[in-house]
This record gives C-alpha cells, sequence and structure tokens, in this order.
C-alpha cells in the first residue's frame, strides 16, 4: 500500500492537526470523511489488524454513547463492538489513519509520521 488515508472529522481539532501533518511532510492522503461515508466491519477489522491492535482501541467513549450501550465492558466482543461502530460511526476513536507502515489511530497527530 503507497496510499496513505485519513479517516477524518473535520470538526476534531486533533483530525485537523494531523492532516496539517501530514500536507506539511509532502503527502496527500485520501480524505474519507467517516461520519458521512460511514464503515463497514471488514473495514474496520482491517484497520485494527494493520494497527496490531483489538479493535476496542479504535472505541472512543469521550463524547459518545459508547457506555450507555454497554460497549466498555470486557465481555464484548470484537463482533460487537463493529456492528457498534457500523451503527453509530461516531463510536470510532478519531483520526485513524492508514498508510504503507501500518494503519493508527493517530492521537498524538505526529503518531501519522510513523505510518508514512
Amino acid at each position: 500500500m503507497s496510499e496513505v488515508v485519513i479517516y477524518h472529522n473535520p470538526a476534531c481539532g486533533t483530525s485537523r492537526k494531523t492532516l496539517a501533518l501530514l500536507r506539511e511532510r509532502g503527502v496527500e492522503p485520501r480524505v474519507v470523511e467517516y461520519l458521512k461515508a460511514g464503515w463497514t466491519e471488514a473495514q474496520l477489522k482491517s484497520l485494527a489488524a494493520r494497527a496490531g491492535l483489538p479493535l476496542r482501541a479504535f472505541l472512543r467513549q469521550r463524547g459518545t454513547s459508547a457506555e450507555a450501550l454497554g460497549l466498555t465492558g470486557t465481555g464484548v466482543s470484537e463482533d460487537q463492538l463493529a456492528a457498534a461502530m457500523v451503527r453509530e460511526p461516531i463510536l470510532v476513536e478519531r483520526p485513524v489513519v492508514d498508510g504503507p507502515r501500518g494503519a493508527a489511530v493517530c492521537r498524538p497527530p505526529e503518531k501519522a509520521l510513523d505510518l508514512i
């Protein structure tokens, strides 16, 4: 994979900083506004696998209904998390960058530099 993709929320300051950082480094990523485009279960599981992390690492809890939906408990399966994230894209932490060297939730934005 040579393309860099940022799953971006333009309302998020960290997401905007990550996009700006990539561009400062001469990388023009494909920008996917995931709140509009949504997710598929396969896509989420693939990103988690490329990151070498469980899907739980991509779960956004702050400012979402994750706790109310029972997604923060230890007994929640990857399939349950993926299904919830597909239904409610805001449940995915942002920004996610997928590049030649893997994928990551880029908090802090500098994590994106490890992926290009």
